[in-house]
């Protein structure tokens, strides 16, 4: 993607959250919308978001707290490229911190979220695919995430490529298949200043 298209989304990003704000919001709590309680593990909104057209789904979710913790919990993000009862394809996830401020991008193992295996440049392959249009839960919570691939689209190829070659070199314990081995979970990520996104 061209370096205008990406500052384009990260304006988009920019906008988004400053929207969000004058209501008091964030992608958080937008997310959070008609919640009552939010609990570790239980995906939000309840049945993830899936845009048909697209292919794209995600769910957000938090693990238990940990004190001291900046990372309030994560946007996993798929790909379905043959619809929904078709596979399914984890691109990277994104951590945000309790005020909704995006902190890091990541890949995970597929014991983690029990997708489709597909290799790094099949998985980079979708990513421009990652569009969601939707007014669940909220339409600018997904024109943000849909941003936030977009304005990181090669750093996020870079993770995916990071991540296969972490599994190729791991040597995990006998009888146990690399992307099974609960020893790794997180296995490429790209910290991000919070809040940071345009050219001072």
């Amino acid at each position: 993607m061209a370096e205008n298209a990406r500052e384009l989304a990260r304006r988009e990003i920019a906008f988004c959250e400053s929207l969000l704000a004058k209501g008091g919001l964030s992608v958080l709590t937008d997310t959070f919308r008609d919640t009552t309680e939010i609990r570790a593990w239980d995906h939000y909104p309840p049945g993830d978001v899936f845009d048909p057209a697209s292919g794209s789904q995600w769910f957000y979710h938090c693990h238990p707290a940990e004190e001291g913790a900046e990372e309030h919990g994560h946007f996993h993000c798929f790909l379905r490229p043959r619809g929904p009862e078709g596979p399914i394809h984890h691109l990277a996830a994104v951590g945000v911190d309790a005020r909704g401020r995006l902190l890091r991008l990541f890949t995970v193992n597929q014991w983690v979220v029990g997708d489709d295996w597909l290799d790094a440049e099949g998985t980079i392959a979708l990513l421009p695919r990652f569009d969601v249009q939707m007014p669940r839960p909220s339409y600018l919570v997904n024109r943000w995430l849909t941003a936030v691939f977009a304005a990181w689209d090669e750093e996020i190829a870079g993770l995916i490529r990071e991540r296969d070659r972490a599994l190729a070199t791991h040597r995990p314990a006998e009888g146990v298949e690399a992307r099974q081995d609960r020893v790794l979970e997180v296995i490429s990520e790209l910290k991000l200043a919070a809040g940071r996104y345009l050219a001072d």
